[in-house]
C-alpha cells in the first residue's frame, strides 16, 4: 500500500511540471497537485481504515435551553492510567462538552515526532487509543459533545495550510466523531456550528478551524524571549486564518439570531502581547478581520474560548469589540508542563492556572450574563470572572 501512495505522491509532483495530462490507475483526471494526487487515493481508502469513538450523545436539541457547557483541550491519549480530569467532567452535570483541540497527540510517538508519513499511522493509532480508554468512553456515555481539532489532531505541530496529508486528516478527525455525513462533511475543513433554545435564550456555538486553511506564521527572531518565544507578528499582506469559504461562512454565521455566542477557536484569539506562541494576533491583520467582522454583523453577545496553551487563562478586552470582550482559554486536561506560569496579557484577568484543568461556563439567563471558570482536576473553581452578554 505505501508503495502504492509514494507512486501517487511522484505522479502528483509530476503533474505540477509536466505539459500534458498522466495516467494513473483508477483517477480518471490528471491530478493538479500531489494533495490532488493523494485525494484520489485516499478516496480509495475502506472504512476500517479509519478509527471511530464509542456511540456519544445526541446534541440537545434545537429547543434546548443550555445553562452549562464545560470544555477542555490538550489530551495526551498515551498517558498510563484514567484521567482525573476527564473523570471528572464525565461525572459533572452539564448540557454539554467542547473537546477543542489537541485530543489526541496523534503527531507524536512517546517524546517522538511522527510526521510526514502519508496514511497518518500514527494519528490513526492515537485516535483508537482515544477510543478505547475507560475515561474518554465514561465522557461520551456522560455529555453530548462538539469538536475542534488543533495541530496535534490535525498531524503535525503548528502546521496550517502546507500541511501535506491534511484531506486525510480531515477525514480521520470527522470519522472518528461520526461527523462525516453531516453538513461539516460536506466541505473542505471541519468547522461547523449549531444553535440551541429559543429567542430570549438562544446560544450559537461556532466551532472554527484555525489549521486546514491557515497561511504560514513568521518564526521568531529571537527564540525564547519573552513575547517572542516562537513566532512574531506577520507583516504578510495575505496572510490567511480561516480561508475565503470559512470567511464568507462566519459572516452568514453571525448574522443569524443568537443571544449568547461561543466562538470557539483551537488557538487564543484576544492576546496580544504576554506571549509568542501561535495565536490570531501572529496573524494581525487575520486578528482584526475578525473583530472587524463580528462588529460590522452587529454579531452580539460574542465570547471566545480556545484552548492549545498547557496553562488555562481569563481575559477581558475593552478595545476589540463595541462591547467587552471576554476569552476562556481551557487547557491542558493531562498534559502539564509545569506548576505555575507568571504569564502575563495586558487583556489577562487575573493569573493563569498551568496545572491540569477544564473550562465551565454557567449561563444565568435572568442576569444575562456568563461565569467563566478554570477548574482543577478534583473539580474545584481556581479562577473565574463575569461576563454580561445583554
Amino acid at each position: 500500500m505505501k508503495r502504492i501512495v509514494s507512486a501517487i505522491v511522484v505522479a502528483g509532483l509530476a503533474a505540477c511540471q509536466a505539459p500534458g495530462p498522466i495516467t494513473i490507475p483508477g483517477i480518471t483526471r490528471a491530478p493538479q497537485s500531489a494533495e490532488d494526487a493523494l485525494d484520489s487515493y485516499y478516496r480509495t481508502l475502506p472504512e476500517e481504515f479509519y478509527p471511530t469513538a464509542p456511540a456519544g450523545l445526541p446534541l440537545p436539541s434545537k429547543d434546548s435551553v443550555l445553562s452549562r457547557v464545560l470544555v477542555g483541550s490538550c489530551h495526551d491519549e498515551e498517558e498510563a492510567g484514567p484521567s482525573d480530569t476527564l473523570q471528572r467532567i464525565a461525572a459533572e452535570d452539564v448540557d454539554l462538552f467542547l473537546m477543542i483541540g489537541d485530543n489526541v497527540y496523534g503527531d507524536k510517538d512517546g517524546m517522538s515526532y511522527a510526521t510526514n508519513q502519508a496514511e497518518l499511522d500514527e494519528l490513526r493509532e492515537s485516535f483508537a487509543d482515544l477510543a478505547a480508554r475507560s475515561d474518554f468512553k465514561a465522557v461520551r456515555a456522560s455529555h453530548p459533545m462538539m469538536v475542534a481539532w488543533d495541530d496535534h489532531d490535525y498531524g503535525a505541530n503548528d502546521a496550517g495550510r502546507e500541511f501535506p496529508f491534511r484531506r486525510l486528516a480531515e477525514r480521520v478527525h470527522e470519522r472518528f466523531w461520526g461527523i462525516e455525513n453531516m453538513d461539516v462533511g460536506a466541505w473542505p475543513g471541519t468547522y461547523y456550528a449549531r444553535s440551541f433554545g429559543p429567542e430570549g435564550q438562544r446560544t450559537q456555538i461556532i466551532m472554527l478551524d484555525t489549521r486546514f486553511f491557515r497561511s504560514p506564521l513568521t518564526a521568531t527572531d529571537e527564540y525564547g524571549v519573552t513575547g517572542k518565544e516562537r513566532y512574531i507578528q506577520s507583516s504578510d499582506p495575505n496572510q490567511d486564518m480561516l480561508g475565503n469559504d470559512q470567511w464568507t461562512w462566519l459572516e452568514n454565521q453571525l448574522q443569524k439570531p443568537a443571544d449568547l455566542r461561543l466562538i470557539v477557536s483551537s488557538i487564543q484569539v484576544l492576546p496580544t502581547d504576554g506571549h509568542g506562541w501561535e495565536s490570531w494576533s501572529r496573524l494581525p491583520a487575520e486578528q482584526q478581520r475578525l473583530y472587524s467582522l463580528i462588529s460590522e454583523t452587529g454579531a452580539n453577545g460574542v465570547v471566545f474560548v480556545s484552548g492549545d496553551r498547557h496553562a488555562s487563562f481569563l481575559y477581558r478586552s475593552e478595545t476589540a469589540l463595541p462591547y467587552p470582550a471576554y476569552e476562556l482559554t481551557a487547557s491542558s486536561l493531562n498534559v502539564s508542563f509545569q506548576d505555575t506560569t507568571d504569564e502575563m496579557d495586558s487583556a489577562q484577568v487575573g493569573e493563569g492556572f498551568s496545572q491540569d484543568n477544564y473550562g465551565a461556563i454557567g449561563i444565568d439567563w435572568a442576569a444575562g450574563s456568563v461565569d467563566l471558570e478554570i477548574k482543577n482536576a478534583a473539580g474545584e473553581t481556581v479562577r473565574q470572572t463575569t461576563a454580561q452578554f445583554r
